[in-house]
């Protein structure tokens, strides 16, 4: 991936967006791999689900962007899955007319898709079940394993037999 995207930027200045919380792992090996000049920068970006009139909303609130006009940007996340709060951030980013915008992930999720959203470098096709590790999280765990892993409903049993029998006063070792 990081030789397509240094070839297609060439020796063009890339500002690289990770996105938080999910990208910062991947951001930070895929940019120690670019041979075209690179600025890092890292943006919030969270979807607040709400209901407004009796209709579900998503709003996507994100940390403020630095001036983008006339610069290539590309974002960076590990996962797409509904491409909603990818989508809504490109298409305001685009307003602030930067040269181009690209986006980047390691797992593309198409077939969770609400809306049509092409990702530009994508590093492998998932339809399976929820993953951990290497950025990605459950309850805000698991991000610092240096690894993808299946969050498996098996592994979920087992931690909840494991706090039960602690709670019970017995040790597993």
């Amino acid at each position: 991936m990081a030789r397509e995207i240094s070839r297609d930027y060439g020796e063009e200045v890339v500002e690289a967006v990770g996105i938080l919380d999910n990208g910062f792992m991947f951001l930070t090996d895929l940019v120690k791999h670019l041979t075209c000049p690179v600025i890092c920068h890292f943006l919030k970006v969270e979807a607040i689900d709400t209901v407004e009139g009796g209709r579900p909303r998503r709003n996507v609130v994100y940390s403020p962007i630095a001036q983008v006009q006339g610069k290539n940007l590309l974002l960076v996340d590990a996962i797409v899955e509904s491409g909603v709060t990818l989508d809504h951030l490109v298409q305001q980013l685009l307003l602030k007319k930067p040269k181009s915008v690209r986006t980047a992930a390691l797992i593309n999720r198409e077939d969770m898709r609400h809306v049509p959203f092409n990702v530009d470098y994508s590093g492998f096709p998932w339809d399976g079940s929820h993953l951990v590790g290497y950025g990605l999280a459950k309850d805000g765990l698991y991000r610092n394993l240096p690894y993808i892993a299946l969050d498996s409903p098996a592994a979920d049993r087992d931690e909840n037999k494991r706090g039960a029998s602690k709670k019970k006063g017995k040790r597993k070792e």
